[in-house]
């Protein structure tokens, strides 16, 4: 999953970051680094797991209701 693709889970499940965060388990900042592709703090390019990559599908189909982890 790369960052464009979670971008558009977020639109297409009607989330703010925050809202996307929370219903992954993730804090704001990591949820923010995902979303971006890099880590401000450091610059570095960060990766979204499978697991996250799995967990948006989950939420989206059904299988995994928003907030839960």
């Amino acid at each position: 999953m790369t960052h464009d693709d979670l971008q558009a889970w977020q639109a297409r499940m009607g989330l703010s970051q925050r809202g996307a965060a929370e219903a992954l388990g993730v804090s704001l900042s990591t949820y923010q680094a995902w979303a971006r592709g890099h880590d401000v703090r450091t610059g570095r390019a960060v990766t979204i797991d499978r697991r996250t990559a799995l967990a948006c599908a989950a939420i989206e189909s059904g299988l995994l209701p928003t907030g839960d982890s």
